[in-house]
């Protein structure tokens, strides 16, 4: 049995063990706060929410990210991955991503897989949760790495490239008769939160009457939970560079404006600045005025797509592939006595 923790912000590390889940020869049970979703016939672990408004020492004097003193919620959900662990003896344990969770299976003695994040990992949590992993898997390719890794990180990590739900899948046949006059432009912004307000999608808008907008996300629109056929269809993609939503993107090897979002340890802005030292994507490292929309949309839909060089379509095989094997690697054992 496996277990795999998933955080709850936004839907891109659900998506990602889902796909990696269907390659895995082994049950593999999921743990975490989010809706359980009606696709998913696996083991369901749900955990209690532990946010709260007032959170006292939270990081534990720098050591950790969220440890609050005396919350019941958070007392509850460490209790329940415990509980799961003590109870079923997993063979691997994933985090994606919780520094507290992947520090608590290893401390109850199970082999940990983290996925890694871009952006500075070098504060005392990260660098306990990642130096504890078994291996670490980096849904990025391997030619495009993060700078300032230290060795033994990269000696243990399996860079997939990157992972989405749509790796694979046949693009829509094209609606010839429905075609638009005018070319169309999506805002993907998804579930995860925005930094953009509706105002400055309504000035873009209007700057630009010879494209067509359609909004997934954000101010203006529900999320969806299904973009494909209307990522498939746009001349031009606008996101953010979360994970999930650029591996969706390059899925469907669309021109892609980024703008990424302020995130903790700069995780966006360093995929974005990967994404344009490889030229994959039109990055701007913030919301343009409005004047600056026809130029930069015709500059992104004339890129030459390079999406293969991020998406190679296997990703959630080679990391499905590698938790396979780590649970079948004999236990190692060291010449010392516990203390």
């Amino acid at each position: 049995m496996i277990g795999y923790y998933v955080h709850h912000q936004g839907r891109g590390h659900l998506h990602r063990a889902q796909c990696i889940a269907a390659h895995v020869q082994h049950p593999l049970t999921i743990l975490s706060s989010l809706p359980k979703p009606q696709s998913w016939a696996g083991g369901w672990v749900p955990l209690p929410p532990d946010e709260t408004d007032a959170p006292v020492d939270p990081t534990a004097r720098g050591r950790l990210h969220w440890v609050p003193i005396r919350h019941p919620g958070h007392r509850e959900r460490m209790g329940a991955i415990a509980e799961w662990i003590e109870r079923v003896d997993p063979a691997l344990f994933v985090s994606d991503v919780s520094v507290e969770a992947a520090t608590l299976a290893r401390l109850m003695g199970a082999p940990v897989v983290v996925a890694a994040m871009r952006g500075d990992r070098g504060d005392e949590a990260h660098r306990l949760a990642y130096d504890l992993a078994d291996a670490l898997i980096a849904p990025w390719p391997q030619s495009l790495p993060e700078p300032d890794w230290p060795p033994h990180w990269h000696a243990k990590t399996l860079h997939t490239g990157s992972i989405s739900r749509y790796d694979g899948r046949p693009r829509p046949r094209p609606d010839v008769d429905g075609a638009a006059a005018r070319k169309e432009v999506v805002v993907m912004l998804g579930a995860g939160g925005a930094d953009v307000t509706e105002r400055q999608l309504d000035e873009a808008v209007r700057a630009t009457p010879d494209w067509s907008w359609t909004f997934l996300g954000g101010p203006r629109a529900a999320w969806s939970g299904d973009p494909w056929p209307v990522l498939c269809r746009a001349n031009v993609v606008i996101t953010h560079a979360g994970q999930n939503a650029v591996a969706e993107c390059a899925a469907a090897r669309v021109p892609t404006i980024v703008i990424p979002q302020d995130r903790p340890f700069g995780e966006q802005h360093a995929t974005a600045r990967a994404l344009h030292a490889a030229g994959l994507a039109t990055v701007r490292e913030t919301w343009p005025p409005p004047h600056a929309w026809t130029a930069l949309l015709a500059e992104a839909a004339a890129r030459e797509d390079r999406w293969k060089h991020w998406s190679f379509g296997d990703g959630a095989r080679r990391a499905g592939r590698l938790l396979t094997e780590l649970t079948l690697r004999p236990t190692r054992r060291l010449a010392c006595a516990p203390r």
